[in-house]
């Protein structure tokens, strides 16, 4: 039986991991490499604050999504 729970907690984890690398990629680095091209055609110094605010947002999003991955996988055996 432990080694279906075993799996089980994998499966768990590895999805919360690739959710986290998700919130990464759109919440984070999509944005920046937006600011960075200036896609959207707005030059606002309040643009590049609102990158930062919801990028740091989405990157504790990604960081608590990996975090409970990783206690996920303390409960193998």
């Amino acid at each position: 039986m432990s080694l279906v729970q075993n799996e089980r907690i994998k499966l768990a984890a590895n999805a919360l991991d690739r959710a986290s690398t998700a919130c990464l990629s759109i919440g984070v680095l999509g944005p920046a490499v937006a600011l960075l091209y200036n896609v959207g055609g707005t030059d606002s110094q309040f643009r590049g604050i609102t990158v930062g605010v919801v990028g740091a947002f989405w990157l504790s999003t990604a960081a608590g999504l990996h975090a409970i991955a990783r206690y996920l996988l303390r409960g193998l055996r």
